[in-house]
């Protein structure tokens, strides 16, 4: 039976909080200002005078942004700890570390600078559920704001947090026991992103001969030409510099690449299979039990299950993943496209943390990149990306339901279809897996084709 993802149903959220065009609905400062304000209000139903943390990618916008949200949380009775810009990852753990009650990131990940976005932590450091983002919008679409208007010493304040780097590094070194990396001659690509600074100062501290590259953020090469979303630039230092590996993380650093010593990229599912093994075999993984998403590639499930370890499948979007793990107590999970989740040390997905265990295992095992990630054959998987002006729901389009019908009774047994619309972008992503490439992509064009002819591009 096909698989299909409509969205969720909510105006302004999407699969990874909320993200647009910056200074274009939704991300304008009139709307950031609301958000503000009914986060505000959000919170003090819970805490009499809620403590948020909001960090910040690289973007130009994210001053824009940033000041807007300050100035609605705190004429709501918020107090605001600023952090500046930091990893998506540091953000979660930072509304731990700071005792918050929320925390914020303005990022749209690996999105070019043109775009941003915001996301929202509850307490624990956790994305805020579809449940209660849906709250938030209500409240932005009501009265409820016009009506609550605080003055004289009932509003918030705003600090700034000038340790916040050094607890997220130490953080992230206790990772791995702030282990010794020495040996390792590594090349880190900052995605001229939140991770610039902290990054390399990381994996040099744990004694790794460390390379940075595109970790010179002028506000406007956030994820260009280089990062988790071109690894050309990695491969190629990786190469020249004679590297055992490359790194690449995305502009808010919650997902990571990895590149061989020859700068050939390492797929996803071979990375979570890789860790999951090693987990197992230290009596680490919870339940044996690994949480991927539909989008993982066949192959892992099966050399999973060869290794007695059941792997599950989430929608797309490491909150989903990491919330069939809280469900469940799972304490690790992914998704194919780099977000890694150490539930024993993140809420997150956490590109730096996952590097950091990657080498830990590497230097325990004593086995090069090539060799740990030798694992298994992938199958043939094709994805196509299909720009649209709106996200109809498939069941309205009779014939692009037939085709994805077709293919999947054509691949009964031996191969899966997968349609979804992104929750961040206007997309229809197609993806089909198999075992003839030759059909997969032919495949792919008919469904693809039959969207276009249901709604049309943009």
């Amino acid at each position: 039976m096909p698989q299909t993802d409509n969205g969720n149903g909510r105006r302004l959220f999407g699969t990874d909080g909320m993200r647009g065009k910056a200074n274009h609905f939704p991300m304008t400062p009139e709307l950031a200002l609301k958000l503000g304000k009914a986060t505000a209000i959000f919170f003090r139903k819970k805490f009499r005078n809620p403590k948020i943390v909001i960090g910040k990618d690289t973007r130009l916008s994210g001053y824009m942004l940033e000041t807007a949200l300050t100035s609605g949380l705190v004429s709501m009775g918020a107090n605001v700890l600023l952090v500046g810009p930091m990893p998506t990852p540091a953000i979660s753990h930072l509304t731990r570390s700071l005792n918050a009650d929320a925390g914020i990131m303005i990022s749209a990940s690996h999105n070019p600078a043109e775009d941003n976005g915001i996301k929202i932590f509850d307490a624990k450091g956790f994305k805020l559920s579809d449940e209660d983002e849906k709250g938030i919008e209500e409240i932005i679409f009501s009265e409820e704001m016009s009506n609550d208007e605080l003055n004289g010493a009932s509003i918030g304040k705003a600090f700034r947090v000038e340790d916040a780097k050094g607890r997220y590094i130490e953080f992230a070194k206790a990772s791995i026991g702030n282990e010794s990396l020495k040996g390792f001659k590594i090349v880190v690509d900052c995605a001229n992103g939140a991770a610039y600074s902290v990054a390399p100062e990381i994996f040099s501290e744990l004694g790794a001969e460390t390379i940075a590259i595109n970790n010179s953020p002028d506000g406007l090469n956030i994820n260009k030409n280089c990062g988790a979303t071109d690894i050309s630039s990695l491969s190629r230092k990786v190469v020249e510099a004679q590297a055992d590996m490359g790194f690449a993380l995305d502009g808010d650093a919650d997902r990571l690449i990895v590149v061989d010593s020859k700068g050939k990229e390492v797929n996803g599912d071979k990375i979570l299979g890789f860790i999951a093994e090693h987990l197992k075999s230290a009596g680490m993984l919870a339940k044996e039990t690994v949480v991927a998403t539909v989008m993982s590639n066949s192959a892992l499930e099966r050399h999973l299950s060869g290794a007695g370890i059941r792997m599950l499948r989430a929608p797309v979007g490491d909150r989903y993943v990491i919330e069939e793990m809280r469900k469940n107590g799972y304490n690790f999970g992914g998704e194919q496209s780099g977000h890694i989740i150490f539930g024993d040390y993140s809420t997150t997905g956490d590109g730096i943390i996952t590097a950091l265990q990657i080498l830990k295992i590497m230097k325990a095992k004593n086995i090069s990149v090539p060799d740990a990630f030798r694992l298994f054959e992938l199958y043939p998987q094709v994805l196509v990306n299909v720009k649209v002006r709106e996200k109809k729901p498939f069941e309205e389009m009779p014939r692009v339901l037939g085709e994805i019908d077709s293919a999947s009774a054509a691949l009964a047994g031996k191969g899966r279809v997968f349609v979804r619309y992104s929750g961040t972008e206007n997309l229809a992503r197609v993806m089909v897996e198999g075992e003839n490439e030759a059909e997969i992509k032919e495949i792919v064009e008919k469904i693809a084709l039959r969207i276009k002819e249901g709604i049309g591009v943009e």
